[in-house]
């Protein structure tokens, strides 16, 4: 609702830049709480928080505030770092933060969890929210608690679980896809068709902002996707569409692939490309939420931005 004042953690992210953005078009006085200011956001009011691993007066930051959009959190790292630090920065910050939002008398208290929480990063069956939560890593799991303790809470909560999210400034997979997609040779991932479930960065900001107003039903979790899933040789044809260019794509079989990654050391990179997740958006399409852009197209823009930006 316009004059609003709502505040977004983990402002200074990929994430966080675009909802501090797309926020304040929507009418909303975005405040960002970070350990320090956003230079490119000036018009926006900036709060300093410390370190979510050691306790945090959220009473400043909390001040006037009418909602809260809490993004900030450890994010998966394959495994590299101990469970307790998922737990303590994902879960344990998160369910400190609803306290002292609930104490302050917010109306609605947005998490952005993970489709982690729901399942690990390849699944045979398409997901949906009424299926039994199957998190395969520590990243997950932290995840979930935090969902569950925010369902133990008497507080107005929603949960949205993107997917893999893409846009201008985005980075790991969705970046090395595009540079992928950049080189000016053909590729040999015609036959990746393992479909995957995408979110475009304008899609999860529309529904932010879905899940700040009334219309959406509260105290539950919802899958975040673009309607849609592509494989990997849709997403690559996609990026070189915005490019002006052919897709490229060689159908080489699936075995030489993963023979080539293995013998490069690097099995993990063909399983991300070959395997698949569909994880459709259902419940978050029923409850009244319209995603702003089509996949085709928004990765089509995302390759044509400038390669500073993209």
């Amino acid at each position: 609702m316009t004059g609003e004042r709502v505040l977004v953690t983990g402002a200074s992210g990929f994430v966080g830049r675009h909802l501090v953005r797309e926020l304040g078009r929507a009418g909303y006085r975005v405040r960002a709480a970070l350990r320090r200011p956003l230079p490119d956001f000036a018009d926006v009011e900036h709060v300093a928080i410390g370190d979510l691993g050691t306790p945090v007066d959220w009473s400043a930051a909390l001040a006037g505030v009418r909602h809260v959009v809490h993004g900030a959190g450890l994010a998966h790292a394959d495994g590299t770092l101990p469970e307790e630090a998922y737990r303590r920065i994902n879960t344990q910050a998160t369910l400190a933060l609803a306290d002292a939002a609930k104490a302050a008398g917010i109306a609605r208290f947005v998490f952005l969890s993970s489709i982690r929480a729901q399942s690990g990063p390849a699944s045979d069956r398409s997901l949906s929210e009424s299926d039994r939560p199957e998190p395969s890593d520590a990243y997950g799991r932290s995840k979930l608690a935090a969902e569950e303790g925010l369902a133990a809470r008497d507080l107005d909560w929603v949960a949205l679980r993107p997917v893999l999210i893409y846009g201008v400034g985005v980075k790991a997979n969705m970046a090395g896809l595009l540079k992928l997609a950049r080189l000016p040779l053909p590729l040999p991932f015609g036959g990746l068709s393992a479909p995957r479930s995408l979110l475009a960065v304008e899609n999860l900001c529309e529904a932010v902002a879905f899940a700040l107003s009334e219309a959406c039903p509260p105290r539950r979790s919802y899958i975040v996707s673009d309607p849609g899933a592509l494989g990997v040789a849709q997403m690559l044809a996609a990026l070189r569409a915005g490019l002006g260019r052919r897709p490229g794509l060689v159908a080489v079989p699936p075995g030489l692939l993963k023979l080539a990654a293995r013998l490069a050391g690097r099995p993990g990179v063909y399983d991300r490309l070959a395997s698949g997740l569909v994880a459709p958006p259902d419940a978050l399409l029923s409850a009244g939420w319209q995603p702003r852009v089509a996949t085709e197209a928004a990765l089509a823009r995302l390759a044509a931005a400038p390669a500073g930006e993209a």
